[in-house]
């Protein structure tokens, strides 16, 4: 298990100006938007573009605001009105990066869960040799895949590994790489823009899955 056993759910606080409304799905999905750190310039702009184009469809991202692929889908989300549901490693991470004026659109969990870090530990085969800080980035990443509560999946996964990687599968210096491993794990789809066939077809898939959530809420009502 984590070195946080003992910790409680943190609550939500507020982005930027904002008050902490909590996390609000507008159609009732939420996506996961990540990706390495080394995530190439052309894919940071595919990647806010794919943002900005679910935020005004209504949909809510979790990211975690590391650098590279998490800043780029957060400012592609805010560009586009979108909410943004952020999870850091530690209160004030990357605090530098956050956009002034966020608002009410943005609610951070500031830090990892008790459940998140036990997770985390049984999706890591080498958790017990990680430093505390890395286990906290770990943590969190089980937060941006299963919501909160670790109990609300995400509809769709979003990112660039250097491999391509759909299930996280020998990634294990990579953020990512765990969030991979727990949407594996929980069949959630990814859509991985490392691959040639995923970037050609981006469009095309989240289009399915705008449908597919247009269908969903029909059927609710």
């Amino acid at each position: 298990m984590g070195r946080r056993a003992g910790q409680t759910i943190p609550a939500w606080v507020p982005g930027r100006g904002g008050a902490a409304a909590g996390h609000h799905h507008v159609n009732g999905a939420a996506y996961a938007g990540i990706g390495s750190r080394a995530t190439p310039q052309e894919v940071l702009a595919a990647m806010a573009a794919i943002a900005g184009r679910l935020a005004r469809s209504g949909w809510v991202l979790r990211t975690g605001m590391s650098p590279g692929a998490d800043e780029a889908f957060y400012r592609g989300a805010l560009a586009a009105a979108g909410a943004v549901e952020l999870y850091l490693p530690a209160p004030g991470f990357q605090e530098r990066a956050r956009l002034d004026g966020e608002e009410q659109r943005v609610t951070v969990l500031p830090r990892p869960s008790a459940p998140a870090y036990a997770l985390a530990a049984r999706s890591h085969p080498g958790w017990d040799r990680l430093p505390a800080d890395q286990q906290d980035l770990l943590a969190r990443d089980a937060h941006q895949v299963l919501g909160a509560d670790l109990a609300t999946p995400a509809r769709l996964l979003v990112c660039w590994t250097h491999d391509g990687s759909l299930d996280g599968e020998g990634l294990l210096q990579d953020g990512t790489g765990q969030a991979l491993r727990i949407a594996h794990t929980h069949a959630i789809p990814v859509l991985n823009l490392a691959r040639a066939e995923h970037a050609a077809t981006a469009g095309g898939r989240i289009e399915e899955e705008l449908l597919d959530a247009r269908d969903r809420r029909v059927a609710r009502a």
